[in-house]
């Protein structure tokens, strides 16, 4: 193909690759990606990993929509140039992506994509999976950061932040949980995707219907509970980490609803007993872990997540300490809601 045949420009509100539309004179679409190699120090372990998962789907689940990079002339799924990493994917026509979840039924086929994907994955050899980003959802570690990033606070963070240092650490048993979880026999890893924000499905223009999961950079293996809880953090509540107004979190059943009957739908029937009395930790467990990593990088002086204004971090952290509290609140309805959609599950796998 001809590079002047093509369109070019930028695509997408992702924030870590350059993602870039072609779209070619005749009408054929392209996405091309330069991969942020600051936050994937190793391209090769995600090519690898796709190209696994692809492997294992064309022998399995051959009708199966997965996205993987066109090769290069060379059959390589990355091109690799001035120490820069690029690739391009197909584009899925009559396709969109939203970047908060607006209606429940956007949250239900948002999480029906990827518990489809979830299943279909189901008994994967995991053997030669290796971690696109190690220890992305370690709680462990992160739980071990903070502590840390508290010992070594300046003085006037470390004060200005006393009482929210305080509310979370009286929430480490959501860390205690995951160390004894991470190991059982019963909770075993998966191929997740590990990053389930809503804005990494792709929908049908017209009716919003799930077509397919996008943006693989982090699929590799791990917890059910990484997958889940990232859903409910990011679809339940109406606002987003970045929200200053607190007045304004709060936690929307009729999406968590929707999100649980999506997802379960496609994967309940393949849970343990151990993963199935822990779906609403999910949500626990993600959420604990974004805000004191907010509150981490606070301490040390927001030096990963970019700021815009001095308490910024701290906001976040805030903000996400609000939403794990207003979520408890509301953990003997919430796990109702998991029982009776555990049951349909059950019942629709079984006709």
């Amino acid at each position: 193909m001809e590079p002047a045949s093509f369109d070019v420009k930028k695509f997408g509100s992702g924030h870590i690759n350059n993602t870039f539309l072609l779209s070619g004179r005749g009408g054929e679409n392209f996405i091309l990606q330069k991969i942020n190699t600051y936050v994937f120090r190793e391209p090769g372990v995600i090519a690898r990993n796709q190209r696994l998962a692809a492997d294992f789907l064309a022998s399995n689940h051959p009708s199966y929509l997965f996205i993987v990079p066109i090769p290069t002339a060379t059959g390589d799924e990355l091109f690799h140039f001035n120490d820069e990493y690029w690739r391009m994917i197909p584009f899925i026509p009559d396709s969109t992506s939203v970047d908060q979840a607006d209606t429940p039924k956007q949250a239900f086929e948002a999480a029906r994509q990827f518990g489809l994907m979830a299943r279909m994955f189901h008994g994967i050899d995991l053997h030669e999976f290796k971690a696109s980003i190690p220890n992305f959802h370690n709680l462990t570690l992160r739980y071990a950061s903070f502590q840390e990033a508290i010992r070594q606070a300046k003085e006037d963070r470390k004060g200005f932040a006393d009482e929210l240092i305080a509310q979370f650490l009286r929430h480490s048993d959501i860390a205690v949980t995951f160390e004894t979880l991470k190991t059982a026999p019963e909770f075993s890893d998966r191929l997740m995707h590990h990053d389930t924000k809503i804005n990494n499905v792709l929908l049908r223009k017209d009716s919003y219907e799930g077509i397919c999961v996008c943006d693989l950079d982090t699929l590799m293996p791990g917890k059910i509970i990484s997958d889940l809880g990232d859903m409910v953090r990011t679809y339940v509540c109406p606002v987003s980490e970045e929200e200053r107004d607190f007045s304004q979190i709060r936690i929307r059943e009729e999406y968590f609803e929707a999100l649980m009957k999506g997802y379960l739908s496609e994967v309940g029937s393949t849970l343990s007993a151990t993963e199935k009395a822990h779906l609403f930790y999910a949500g626990k467990f993600m959420i604990y872990m974004q805000g004191i990593r907010f509150l981490t990088d606070y301490l040390n002086g927001d030096v990963y997540y970019p700021v815009k204004y001095p308490e910024h971090n701290f906001n976040r952290a805030k903000n996400q300490f609000i939403l794990l509290e207003k979520l408890i609140e509301k953990e003997d309805v919430l796990q109702r809601v998991i029982d009776d959609c555990l049951k349909t599950a059950t019942l629709v796998r079984e006709k």
